[in-house]
């Protein structure tokens, strides 16, 4: 069997996020039950219950773990059931949590070319001990099953598969506009399974346009955790947080024709949530109109903690 908790559903800054005075981030720090607070994006996947490997690991990971009880030390004095993180691209948001696992823990580090390249080049990422943490480039759309550093199998298969978005933010110096898409393997979503099994669990936090590509990995699956980081593509320049588009940030919006919830409402998915959302997004509102209408077609808005079985 295949299980997933969500360790954090929102976006980059979390929810509510530092600097925020927003009315949203305001009724999070409250205390305001209807708008529960939420971590920064990042899954957790096991096929035995024992070994767990991580689906990106963001600026929150250490909170994360100490809410998660599955990824609590409880062996050796020195030890954690995490065997691994697989990356889907190379943005702080994904990358920034690796940091916290610098205590020689041996793990596995799984992701593309493309990213690894950053990792690589990054010389702060040193802190991570090549004796202790194998760096493992993963090639687009071959099917794998991640190990701990052990050898030991995980109980799934994994598959990583080009996503349209852009690449990370503090890699754009020196780029002209129409490069900031980047090349295939900045931005993946991931297909799990458990070994054997027919049922998929798609993870795409982060995807600018829906594309015939996409779709079909989507297609049929049990579940899919999808980018869910704007209701409308010109949310933060009208409420005055910034100003870009969500298709500059690279993002699709959840509403609208050429939307979320369009894009996959005939793709015969089982269950969807929405995942990565950001703090302006009403969806995190339970009692928000926005929040109704997306649980009227058929989606679940995601939250810290939220488990997935397959």
């Amino acid at each position: 069997m295949l299980r997933a908790i969500v360790l954090g559903a929102a976006a980059g800054g979390g929810f509510p996020q530092w600097n925020s005075n927003a009315p949203a981030c305001r009724r999070a720090r409250a205390g305001d039950r209807f708008a529960r607070r939420r971590t920064q994006s990042s899954l957790a996947v096991s096929g035995d219950g024992v070994g767990w490997f991580l689906i990106n690991a963001s600026p929150d990971l250490r909170e994360q773990i100490e809410a998660t009880k599955a990824l609590v030390p409880g062996g050796a004095v020195r030890s954690s059931p995490i065997a691994g993180v697989v990356l889907t691209n190379a943005d702080v948001d994904a990358v920034a949590g690796l940091l916290h696992m610098r205590e020689r823990h041996p793990f596995a580090l799984y992701a593309t070319e493309r990213v690894m390249a950053v990792i690589e080049e990054n010389a702060i990422f040193g802190v991570l001990a090549r004796d202790c943490v194998q760096r493992v480039t993963v090639p687009l759309d071959t099917p794998f099953e991640p190990s701990g550093p052990d050898g030991a199998p995980s109980g799934f298969e994994a598959t990583l598969f080009d996503v349209p978005g852009k690449v990370a933010l503090y890699l754009e110096r020196g780029r002209a506009s129409d490069q900031l898409a980047g090349e295939p393997g900045d931005n993946v979503g991931i297909e799990l399974r458990a070994t054997g099994g027919a049922a998929r669990l798609l993870y795409v936090p982060s995807c600018a346009t829906m594309t015939d590509a996409v779709a079909g990995h989507l297609r049929g699956a049990a579940v899919v955790c999808f980018d869910g980081t704007l209701w409308s593509d010109d949310e933060m320049i009208r409420l005055g947080l910034g100003a870009k588009t969500g298709r500059r940030m690279g993002h699709m919006s959840v509403s609208g024709e050429d939307g979320a919830m369009a894009a996959l409402h005939n793709l015969g998915i089982a269950r969807k949530i929405f995942v990565h959302i950001n703090n302006s997004n009403p969806i995190l509102l339970d009692d928000a109109p926005e929040r109704r209408h997306v649980e009227q077609a058929g989606w679940e808005v995601g939250h810290d903690g939220m488990e997935i079985a397959l």
